[in-house]
């Protein structure tokens, strides 16, 4: 059980993809809001249990019908990848039914400790692969994540192919959002960072977002350049995944595009303000080099938090000490350049 948010949701995709490999005896479902089902549809034993969040699993007595429900499934055991109070109500009664539980660490004192302003303890913590590694540890499994199992690249319908064009050029996928402000590259750099990809002709830029002030803003970011597309509210979830498949490189932030990228084996050069991929959120099997962190000598409180949600005064233009040179030449590499 995993109920959110999207880039939580989709680090559980390498993980069970290994899982299902090295334990194909074990059927595996997975319980989630309906719009992430498409993460698990091409995973060998795997089968999706939609969360019905406004309607039969809403409040206590839904978590109620929620149990009944998997109850039916016959499973053997409960594994909480969220560990959150709705999953927790749902684990309990399990185990009260007789059944073996797992719940994920989630570290929160480690976290905490990397977080705070005064005495931080500045170390790499353990990822949530490991933590959900661990997870299925508990119930008697290991799980081998050193040679990763990766899904082929999709094929693009007609109707992403109308509007991206047939692939020709390295194709980078630029996601700027994220879902708070201290981890959002500052916009006029971006601007610049994708006007030096732009001038090469070798390149298509595709950008990534949603909703309708980022599409505005995606839009001015993209006008005048023949081979910069905005494909954030043109095409379905499912053929934006497609599409992600087939990048050769992704450009985000610290945010779920990052994720799911990373989980379809693209490369991801990931831009981090007030995180940090210490807390244990890197994409999956990327190199640390493909993190460029804001410069901690000029903030040294960073990291400030785990999720970006604190504000702290004087730091809002930490990500202004990751250059727009560097960002460039990390997503040239990303492809050999």
């Amino acid at each position: 059980m995993r109920l959110s948010a999207m880039g939580d949701v989709a680090m559980t995709v390498p993980v069970l993809r290994a899982f299902v490999n090295q334990h194909p005896e074990v059927k595996i479902t997975v319980v989630s809001r309906p719009f992430f089902k498409p993460f698990f549809d091409s995973i060998p034993n795997v089968s999706f249990f939609a969360f019905d969040e406004k309607e039969r699993h809403k409040g206590f007595l839904g978590l109620l019908r929620l149990f009944q429900d998997l109850k039916e499934l016959n499973v053997d055991a409960f594994t909480d990848l969220h560990n959150v109070l709705r999953s927790k109500i749902v684990r309990s009664l399990f185990a009260l039914n007789g059944k073996k539980v797992s719940s994920v660490d989630k570290g929160r004192a480690e976290k905490k400790a990397l977080t705070q302003p005064e005495n931080k303890v500045f170390k790499q913590l353990p990822t949530m692969f490991e933590r959900h590694v661990e997870v299925f540890r508990q119930l008697g499994f290991t799980v081998d994540l050193s040679s990763p199992i990766l899904p082929e690249k999709q094929t693009l319908d007609t109707e992403i192919i109308s509007l991206t064009g047939e692939k020709v050029q390295k194709w980078i996928g630029i996601a700027p959002f994220a879902q708070y402000d201290s981890k959002v590259y500052p916009l006029d750099l971006m601007r610049e960072v994708i006007n030096q990809l732009a001038k090469n002709a070798d390149y298509k830029i595709l950008l990534f977002g949603g909703g309708k002030k980022e599409i505005e803003l995606l839009n001015t970011l993209s006008s005048n350049k023949e081979n910069v597309i905005v494909v954030a509210g043109k095409i379905k979830f499912q053929q934006e995944l497609a599409l992600i498949s087939t990048l050769d490189v992704m450009l985000s932030m610290d945010s779920g595009n990052a994720h799911i990228a990373a989980m379809f084996g693209v490369k991801v050069i990931t831009l981090w303000g007030a995180t940090h991929p210490y807390a244990g959120f890197s994409p999956f099997n990327q190199p640390l080099e493909n993190a460029l962190v804001s410069d901690r000598n000029h903030f040294p409180k960073l990291p400030t938090s785990v999720y970006g949600n604190k504000i702290v005064e004087g730091y809002e233009d930490a990500m202004r000490t990751i250059t727009v040179e560097k960002v460039v030449s990390s997503v040239q590499s990303g492809f050999g350049v």
